[in-house]
């Protein structure tokens, strides 16, 4: 009989040690990170916008609209940079997307946010795009943080299959090709949706949802076509050579109306993912962070965003391409229906969600974004010691853009490379009252004019030098593959250490390095030797 007593409280203390434990899981707030591909600033009903997004308005009625959140311009970049809370520059991603030719990624010694949050006891998903490489194994998202992949490595895929990349299926679960049937944007909510209601729900959780929509080419369910068939385009121009329509563009339709359609399909999808949210009754407890991974494009005739009030628009450094559309719902946590008008950066997403959660990030390279958790949650700005800097050269090689910000101030720098010369032309805003950027002040304010393309020469001079490019040609005679999924060259066919040059060893590496100069760097991530200028520190980590 003692015997059966003592068993029974041994049973009954580890069933309440078991529910503890679950408890203590469940306080842990969940993430879920939604990306829009190209979605433009004005593009919301609750900014007035005739597309209807009732879902993305709920999320700002229930959290807060974040009015001055910047990525990079460019898609790969953002996707960089929020998954290391690192500079696209230092990381060589800034001046052009992954391209499918391209053998590079995100270095392997750089640390992924799901990383972090895996080994903090959480269960890990992306559903959607990747687009960080796929060349090798090394770069695939199950390496890099997620126990769970279900997506497209590349982008422009298309909205319906065989969800193609010149040609080659692109789509897969966990490195196997997969053939589901369907709208690619319903598909990852229903993807999303079961992942999250077949979680080991002991254990909080980390999902990266990045659509494809609404980027090009544009496709949606008819009717979600027929719903928008006869929306007027009246937008105003961009005021930007790159992003206002070209000849072509102004004699084809609008793509006002598909765009629409593509948007309002996307919404839809994320109240589906909401509602689950809602459903699994875990919604309270869960960050929901939603932005863009650039402004939305013009250019020549195939964009149908509104970046208004902004300037530009996709793969420039005006306003119109780096600040986005952006919301952060978190319960008891972030006031409901607020606006917060500080910067936020898409770098200060890690080291911020890592405060929030209470998890520790295990990054050894230090972050370039900042801890941001206050701005969320009490609206203070961040204290900022360095100025921001993003850039592009999408999609004329050798013709860049910058933007350098430091606090209300911007520089954008434009960089011409033609075969006898370089022009450069410099435009200072003061974003305090003028987000519009119509007032250059580059001429009244010449030292900050200076102090800005200074620290714009030492982020270039930085690049590594074989980073990406815009090589949007194909390299004579490359050919793609039939299936990407079986693309990526497996872990056992790759040496353990990254390479770094044609240097036999680190001596002669650094001693090319410094001949280099501001063309470059041949040492990732350079710390450099402040008394000695260009020449990178042997010793730094």
């Amino acid at each position: 009989m003692i015997f059966e007593k003592n068993a029974i409280a041994a049973f009954s203390a580890i069933i309440l040690s078991a529910a503890i434990s679950a408890q203590a899981a469940d306080t842990k707030p969940n993430v879920l990170i939604f990306v829009a591909d190209d979605l433009g600033y004005a593009d919301m009903g609750f900014k007035g916008s005739q597309i209807q997004t009732p879902n993305l308005d709920r999320l700002a009625g229930e959290g807060a609209v974040l009015n001055r959140f910047y990525t990079a311009p460019i898609c790969s970049p953002t996707r960089a940079a929020l998954m290391t809370g690192r500079d696209p520059g230092t990381l060589g991603v800034a001046y052009s997307v992954i391209l499918p030719w391209d053998t590079g990624g995100v270095h392997t010694d750089e640390h992924f946010m799901p990383e972090s949050f895996q080994q903090a006891g959480y269960q890990t998903a992306m559903v959607g795009k990747w687009h960080l490489g796929h060349s090798q194994q090394v770069f695939h998202p199950n390496e890099r943080g997620f126990d769970s992949f279900y997506g497209h490595l590349h982008t422009e895929v298309g909205f319906y299959p065989p969800f193609a990349n010149l040609g080659g299926i692109d789509f897969q679960r966990n490195g196997k090709t997969i053939d589901d049937q369907g709208y690619e944007t319903f598909l990852l909510a229903d993807e999303a949706s079961r992942w999250i209601e077949q979680r080991d729900k002991t254990r909080p959780f980390f999902m990266y949802l990045p659509f494809l929509a609404p980027h090009e080419p544009l496709e949606a369910p008819d009717e979600f076509v027929e719903k928008y068939k006869d929306l007027e385009d009246q937008r105003e121009p961009a005021r930007s050579p790159s992003s206002d329509m070209s000849a072509f563009g102004h004699i084809l339709p609008s793509r006002r109306p598909l765009y629409a359609a593509v948007v309002d399909a996307m919404d839809q999808s994320i109240g589906q993912v909401l509602d689950t949210l809602d459903s699994e009754n875990i919604a309270d407890n869960t960050i929901v962070l939603f932005f863009s991974d650039n402004g939305a494009t013009r250019v020549d005739g195939r964009g149908g965003g509104d970046n208004a009030p902004l300037r530009g628009g996709k793969a420039e450094s005006y306003e119109g391409g780096i600040r986005v559309a952006a919301l952060a719902r978190w319960p008891q946590h972030i006031a409901a229906g607020s606006e917060i008008d500080e910067m936020i950066t898409v770098m200060d997403v890690f080291p911020t969600l890592a405060a929030a959660t209470g998890i520790k990030a295990q990054n050894k390279k230090t972050f370039d974004g900042y801890n941001a958790l206050k701005t969320l949650t009490e609206d203070q700005p961040v204290e900022r010691d360095n100025i921001v800097i993003f850039g592009s050269e999408i999609p004329l090689y050798g013709s860049f853009n910058f933007a350098a910000i430091e606090g209300d101030w911007k520089l954008v720098q434009w960089v011409e490379q033609d075969l006898y010369q370089i022009t450069v032309k410099n435009e200072l805003y003061n974003l305090s009252n003028d987000i519009g950027e119509w007032n250059d002040l580059s001429d009244k304010h010449p030292e900050q004019v200076k102090r800005m393309t200074e620290a714009i020469a030492q982020w270039r001079a930085n690049y590594p030098i074989n980073g990406t490019r815009a090589r949007i040609a194909a390299p004579p005679g490359w050919h793609p593959p039939l299936d990407w999924s079986t693309f990526p060259q497996p872990l056992n066919e790759l040496q353990e250490e990254p390479a770094h040059s044609m240097a036999p060893n680190k001596p002669i590496l650094y001693m090319l390095d410094q001949k280099q100069g501001d063309r470059g760097r041949l040492v990732y991530d350079c710390q450099r030797l402040s008394l000695l200028g260009n020449v990178c520190n042997p010793l730094s980590p």
